[in-house]
């Protein structure tokens, strides 16, 4: 603390940002999640490893603001593999929000440190891939695409492979 004229100041420090928010809440077990979020949007990642994203921008779609590909949607081409990409990297928050169970009932094992290591794997993957599609190169998506799928493959093989009574255990 430091007086100066009689007032005291103190050094003020930035707050922290909270890991956790009281108003988060869960409506989708893991599967729903995966199908209706993750899915998707890896796919649109996965597709600029072997064909040009602007091609598919340019195909026939009567009105792109309703179209359900985000390829050749409005905001199609290659920006739909830059917003896919950091839509996995911002949804995998979704992945450590307590409460959420996988759809055999179990819950997400969120404190597991293996589980933590995979979603930040998802996402230093999904940034990744969201520099490499800034570039339009379909060789760096070649490589960033193998990272998302990469933190993919090991948590599916860690927790998903298995009967689906035993998953998430």
């Amino acid at each position: 603390m430091l007086s100066v004229c009689g007032l005291s100041l103190v050094a003020q420090t930035p707050p922290t940002p909270a890991t956790t928010n009281a108003d988060q809440q869960v409506h989708a077990d893991l599967n729903q999640l995966m199908r209706g979020v993750f899915y998707p949007a890896a796919n649109v990642v996965f597709f600029s490893q072997v064909d040009d994203p602007e091609e598919a921008k340019k195909a026939s779609v009567r009105d792109p603001s309703m179209s359900t590909d985000p390829l050749n949607a409005a905001f199609g081409g290659w920006v739909s593999v830059e917003n896919a990409a950091l839509a996995l990297a911002e949804s995998a928050n979704l992945l450590t929000i307590p409460g959420r169970n996988c759809s055999n009932g179990t819950p997400v094992p969120v404190k597991d440190p293996a589980w933590a290591a995979f979603v930040q794997q998802l996402r230093n993957g999904s940034m990744k891939a969201y520099q490499a599609a800034k570039t339009k190169d379909m060789d760096k998506m070649m490589e960033a695409s193998n990272a998302v799928n990469e933190s993919c493959e090991g948590c599916h093989r860690k927790w998903r492979a298995r009967s689906a009574a035993n998953r998430c255990k």
